[in-house]
């Protein structure tokens, strides 16, 4: 679940427009990211801190929390908004690169998670955004060389989906419902099944349905197309069980802002 062009970037279209778009932030002067080298253990750590520190002040400060979590989820949507300039500016809208990847639709549903606090929306956020937003930031799938504006939004765009999707959760200012877990997994089968049918239809490989990804990931563990399919999806249900265990609902504990 990780990015190239966009949020999840498709295979295919990184090596057709994306490539004309990275030829235009290409430079000796940048560099690459190196999977768990200090730059990138640096950028999660960062992304960790950051969701720590912004929880506990939710849940210390109540009188900021309200303006906290709708500056995350604007500021969230903004920058998706600005991206889809500028990518599609370069790009040209095709098939193959229409915001359908799985971080597409958690970037609008951890936008929305801060700025209604609805309870479905929070828990769809909480799950698929952590899941989907972290495992892209823990192996990235980058084609343009750090610092460049795509690999800094890469970055920017990951982490700021595992904020706004974990600070309404971690911050006490909505509740995960019993079986939020088995529902998310359901709606993210159902989107999976809608994706899946279009990847058919257009020959693209929205959320590497179709095809794995070049770079390392644990699709790679998990054999060819498309055994993979059967027991990635059986992990991201236990992924999605773990996630659930630490925050239950208690309702005393939460206060709506």
């Amino acid at each position: 679940m990780s990015w190239s062009a966009s949020p999840c970037a498709t295979a295919s279209s990184t090596s057709g427009s994306a490539g004309s778009l990275a030829a235009g932030v290409q430079s000796d002067t940048l560099g690459s990211v190196r999977l768990f080298g200090p730059l990138h253990l640096s950028l999660v750590l960062a992304t960790l801190v950051a969701v720590a520190a912004l929880s506990i002040l939710c849940r210390r400060r109540p009188n900021a929390a309200r303006p906290l979590r709708l500056a995350l989820g604007y500021g969230l949507a903004a920058n998706e908004i600005v991206w889809w300039i500028f990518r599609y500016s370069h790009e040209g809208v095709h098939l193959v690169n229409l915001p359908l990847q799985l971080c597409d639709a958690t970037v609008w549903l951890s936008a929305a998670a801060c700025l209604t606090l609805q309870p479905f929306v929070v828990e769809a956020a909480y799950f698929a955004g952590i899941a989907g937003a972290g495992m892209a930031l823990l192996t990235p799938d980058l084609w343009s060389p750090w610092p460049s504006y795509p690999a800094v939004y890469f970055f920017v765009a990951h982490g700021g989906i595992v904020a706004a999707s974990s600070v309404p959760v971690f911050g006490r200012l909505a509740e995960l419902r019993p079986g939020a877990w088995w529902r998310a997994f359901l709606a993210l089968l159902g989107y999976a099944a809608v994706v899946g049918a279009l990847d058919r239809l257009t020959g693209a490989n929205y959320m590497y349905l179709c095809v794995k990804p070049k770079s390392g990931s644990l699709l790679n563990a998990f054999g060819p197309w498309p055994v993979y399919l059967a027991p990635a999806a059986a992990l991201t249900l236990a992924l999605f069980w773990l996630m659930y265990l630490p925050v239950q609902s208690r309702p005393e504990v939460y206060t709506k802002k």
